[in-house]
């Protein structure tokens, strides 16, 4: 070990006593009160000590005032160097910074923001856009022949103006279009799925009210279908009482709204009246002289009347 090295190891006794200088260039700094004892010393180097004292401070639990101060070579005098505020041992640091883009999660996207893709975003690809298509009046290429000769089409070569309808540049771009490829980018197989993982995690076959429901939505009457690949496993619901009313949802997903898991029930109808035509109830049409409680022939007097 070199003599340089030992000697900067050993705290300089000017620089070790200078705690009062260091506390008041830590107090001026601070706001009055954060300044608290005097915790720790470390030896910087050769004449060059730094102070460490206590931030009382409650935003800055654990942290430190790191007060450096030194002495010129054969100087009586010490001189200040730096304050600064930095973490302990036990101090409550903020999280790791991570870039916005990788913050930004779903529902944060409001009303006039503008989220920019990446030009090298995996969950796209390019799509058609017709820019590199042939122009109408250009020759058929060798390779176009041959593959329309393979696939047992027929063209007519020859100028524009010698055809009986004009070729329209979108052949292939209406193709395109129909089959909602007709854009700068589209979906790369990545991107469908990711969004399918995504999909079903939320309204999957996983999820507590699949779990519970009487059927799937592969047999429910609301689902929606939808185009494309992602068609085969996905469609909308359209249940005003769903939880997934407007959702992309699984075909293995379910809620107890299914169309035909609990059909409400015909209300019963009454019974047909029955007739018995074979008994016959006789009817008076006036009553009887003798249907009352007092005989027709009775007299006044048997009655008690006066």
């Amino acid at each position: 070990m070199s003599a340089a090295t030992t000697r900067s190891r050993t705290p300089d006794r000017l620089c070790a006593e200078a705690v009062d200088i260091a506390r008041s260039a830590a107090e001026e700094a601070a706001a009055p009160g954060v300044v608290g004892e005097h915790v720790d010393m470390v030896v910087e180097g050769d004449r060059v000590v730094t102070h460490l004292f206590e931030c009382k401070d409650f935003g800055y639990r654990g942290w430190r005032w790191a007060v450096t101060v030194a002495r010129a070579s054969r100087a009586k005098y010490v001189t200040l160097d730096e304050v600064v505020l930095l973490p302990g041992p036990d101090s409550l640091l903020a999280p790791e910074w991570v870039p916005w883009s990788e913050r930004l999660r779903p529902g944060d996207l409001g009303p006039g923001d503008l989220l920019p893709t990446e030009s090298d975003d995996l969950r796209l690809e390019p799509g058609f856009s017709g820019e590199d298509g042939p122009a109408p009046n250009s020759p058929v290429s060798a390779e176009m022949a041959e593959l329309v000769e393979a696939e047992d089409a027929e063209i007519t070569a020859g100028p524009v103006g010698d055809l009986p309808v004009v070729p329209s540049r979108g052949s292939i771009a209406s193709v395109a279009e129909e089959l909602g490829m007709r854009r700068a980018r589209v979906l790369s197989r990545y991107g469908l799925h990711v969004a399918a993982d995504r999909w079903e995690d939320s309204f999957g076959a996983k999820t507590p009210m699949a779990q519970a429901a009487p059927a799937t939505c592969v047999s429910c009457g609301f689902l929606c279908s939808i185009g494309g690949s992602l068609g085969q496993a996905f469609g909308v619901c359209a249940n005003e009482f769903s939880p997934a009313d407007g959702r992309v949802v699984s075909l293995s997903y379910g809620c107890g709204g299914h169309s035909e898991a609990a059909v409400m029930p015909t209300p019963p109808r009454p019974a047909e009246p029955v007739i018995d035509e074979t008994v016959v109830d006789v009817l008076a049409l006036r009553p009887e002289s003798d249907a009352g409680s007092v005989a027709a022939d009775a007299t006044l007097d048997d009655l008690g009347h006066s």
